[in-house]
């Protein structure tokens, strides 16, 4: 029966969340962590919350993802777990010796308001930090926010712990803030930037270490990661661009109050108008005009575009996930003239709620969005209005399979799919292989139903 008991009828429910569209503060954490080279992630609290955020992180990527915790006993969790905490931190740089621990709080040592800052101070005092050595930290307890929310915790704590100013000009040099996204996405992301022939900095970034090559040799840090002393220079770049505004708004801001490089924050570049946002903005901070082959990998993009329109006119979506790929995906979906009604995101913030507002208010039908809402909720809003695709992660394939409606595994976490992590949304290549998911998905549903003397050879 799998979800088939859910109602139709809507009930408004304030304290009691069902299937919910998110996940913890610390996967976010520990994800960000990863995309630093040569940094071991590190749960201050339970080993079972520990399991639980590495078991996700693993699934989804079909990577191994390092880390460690403080394995809170009963003790720990009522008198607090600073000599945990320190005697992991020595522990770590003595065996595993990274360049970089970053510490992330669970709702065990947030319940009992450990002090990361006087933790971290402690155990640099009692000589466990080796020179040159670094331990940062983020406070992600998890009932507040979602993974988004602690992804962009933990930039903050690169921003506040790892970038420094070293000189009174600005270098000729442009940060990058990528919000949560794929390793692939973060991989297209940089190279979109290098194309116009300045310095790129980019972190998180974890390409090539959630997606790193089978080469039969265990390898505790992988090659990828963005690296402490590009992290550093980045208080000296001209400035920042944050891509989503939920997962990377606080560690550009921050950057900007502490080192004086100034931010923009744009929406993730999913989709044609939100990458020619960010290509502009590459443009007029480079100073270089835009290289051929991007415009080349543009037109291609509008030329499928148009090859495809007649299939997506009008079709009905529903979308799942985190905010800033929400907003992406609803932009692009309604500039191909499909029509996304039912939104669901589990984040909660207005900001969300008003950017949404914005590109629906005009349009001629009414779109549904709650913030924060559930998959209950948007399993309601499908059967009281059925749509012809469902984009979100694989808990949406529930609600796909008992309504037969086709869906395309998009965000965070893909537990039954695989690919993401090496094949971007992101960009202009992105967006063709996007565009390319949705009309298979929608051709083959349509002859999955077609009756026999309608089954066509070419649609």
């Amino acid at each position: 029966m799998l979800l088939r008991h859910t109602p139709q009828e809507t009930i408004e429910r304030k304290a009691l969340t069902i299937n919910p569209a998110k996940t913890c503060q610390p996967i976010g954490a520990m994800y960000a962590a990863l995309g630093i080279h040569n940094c071991l992630p590190h749960s201050h609290g339970s080993q079972g919350c520990c399991s639980y955020h590495r078991s996700t992180l693993t699934r989804h990527f079909k990577e191994p993802a390092m880390a460690s915790t403080s394995s809170f006993t009963e003790g720990s969790s009522v008198f607090g777990g600073q000599a945990n905490l320190v005697e992991a931190i020595n522990n770590i740089f003595t065996v595993y010796n990274p360049d970089v621990i970053a510490v992330h709080t669970t709702c065990l040592s947030e319940t009992i308001g450990d002090d990361l800052t006087q933790m971290a101070q402690k155990a640099k005092d009692e000589g466990y930090v080796p020179a040159g050595k670094k331990v940062i930290y983020a406070s992600t307890p998890s009932y507040v926010g979602s993974h988004v929310t602690g992804y962009a915790n933990m930039v903050r704590g690169m921003v506040d712990l790892l970038a420094v100013s070293t000189t009174a000009k600005k270098l000729d040099q442009i940060n990058v803030i990528p919000g949560f996204v794929e390793p692939s996405d973060m991989a297209e992301i940089k190279r979109i930037a290098e194309l116009f022939g300045k310095k790129v900095i980019m972190y998180p970034d974890t390409s090539n270490v959630l997606n790193s090559p089978m080469t039969g040799k265990f390898k505790m840090y992988p090659k990828g990661g963005a690296k402490t002393e590009d992290i550093a220079l980045s208080g000296d770049s001209k400035v920042t661009l944050a891509l989503g505004r939920f997962a990377t708004g606080i560690g550009a801001k921050l950057l900007d109050t502490k080192h004086k490089v100034p931010c923009e924050l744009l929406d993730l570049p999913i989709g044609l108008a939100a990458t020619d946002r960010y290509v502009e903005m590459l443009k007029k901070y480079s100073g270089q005009s835009v290289p051929e082959s991007l415009m080349e990998e543009r037109g291609q993009l509008v030329d499928m575009i148009t090859d495809m329109h007649q299939y997506f006119y009008g079709k009905k979506v529903a979308l799942a996930g985190d905010p800033d790929q929400l907003v992406a995906l609803t932009e692009f979906l309604i500039s191909i003239d499909m029509k996304p009604v039912h939104i669901v995101t589990g984040t909660p913030g207005n900001k969300f709620e008003r950017r949404i507002k914005e590109l629906t208010e005009n349009l001629p039908y009414k779109v549904n969005y709650t913030v924060p809402s559930d998959l209950f909720t948007l399993h309601q809003w499908i059967k009281n209005e059925s749509v012809d695709l469902i984009i979100g992660n694989t808990y949406t394939k529930y609600i796909a399979r008992d309504e037969d409606i086709p869906s395309i595994r998009f965000g965070f976490p893909i537990l039954d799919r695989v690919g993401h992590q090496y094949f971007p949304m992101a960009g202009y290549k992105g967006a063709m292989r996007l565009l390319e998911k949705i009309l298979t998905c929608l051709l083959d549903k349509q002859d999955k139903d077609a009756p026999e003397e309608k089954f066509e050879l070419v649609m």
